[in-house]
């Protein structure tokens, strides 16, 4: 039977679980709301409250007590000299939670905890609430016809990203053409300002080699000295030649004879 055990473990040696808690603590006093799981938030609930309820009368004794959960001595002197004087006559309840649903990678059910004191959103509820009745009295008054010429501007606003976006696809060509250039090699050239078959032309084989090597080492292996040669072939339209090479080529490099040689 669970006599005298309160609270969750959250999968922790007591050590590390106290540990989790303090900084968890430390975090809330110091930025007023933070993110974690709704496990830590409950825990962290009955670890910081009673913290803040010792905090209520400034003593020598109550530091001390504080000081042996909280390190940060300046996040101790915030909570003496910013959040207690804040908090007033408040009995309890110091904090509270704000489920926000799972988490992607291991569907834990996240959660904002914060302290009620410092929270603001109970201001901007009313006025929702008074927008949503303004329009209702627009509508009722014959003032739509205002909204109704202001809507084609809104959709030509939202439609010039979409053009913008087309442009600069259009701009782009497709270097996954040119042998020993896949998908992702492809997009780490256009970071580097190589988007088109000219832009490769141009480019050196040294550099190349060098945006290569910044990518990584799987990266590293690959061996750009036919990119440009190609390139340039595209870029002129000339695809019958680029596929000559192409066949001549291997993985977009000059194959080798049994000897290791380059063959002619």
């Amino acid at each position: 039977m669970r006599h005298r055990v309160k609270g969750k473990k959250l999968g922790r040696t007591a050590a590390h679980r106290r540990a989790t808690l303090r900084a968890l603590s430390t975090a809330l006093i110091k930025h007023k709301r933070i993110k974690t799981t709704v496990a830590k938030a409950k825990a962290l609930r009955m670890f910081v409250e009673p913290l803040i309820t010792k905090a209520k009368k400034d003593t020598v004794h109550s530091r001390r007590l504080i000081a042996r959960e909280i390190h940060d001595k300046a996040v101790v002197q915030e909570l003496f000299n910013e959040v207690i004087p804040k908090i007033g006559d408040r009995p309890g309840g110091y904090t509270r939670i704000v489920r926000l649903g799972n988490r992607v990678g291991d569907a834990a059910e996240m959660a904002l905890i914060e302290l009620v004191d410092y929270n603001d959103v109970t201001v901007t509820k009313p006025k929702k609430s008074k927008k949503k009745a303004d329009k209702t009295e627009d509508k009722a008054s014959g003032k739509s016809e205002q909204v109704k010429e202001t809507a084609p501007e809104d959709k030509v606003v939202e439609e010039k990203p979409e053009e913008t976006k087309a442009e600069e696809k259009s701009e782009a060509d497709d270097l996954t053409k040119i042998e020993g250039i896949g998908p992702k090699i492809a997009e780490i050239m256009n970071s580097k300002n190589i988007k088109t078959y000219s832009d490769l032309a141009n480019a050196s084989v040294a550099n190349l080699k060098e945006i290569l090597a910044e990518a990584g080492s799987r990266y590293k292996s690959h061996d750009p000295t036919t990119w440009p040669e190609q390139a340039k072939l595209a870029a002129e339209g000339k695809w019958d030649e680029l596929k000559k090479l192409q066949d001549e080529l291997d993985g977009g490099r000059v194959k080798k004879d049994d000897s290791g040689k380059e063959e002619k």
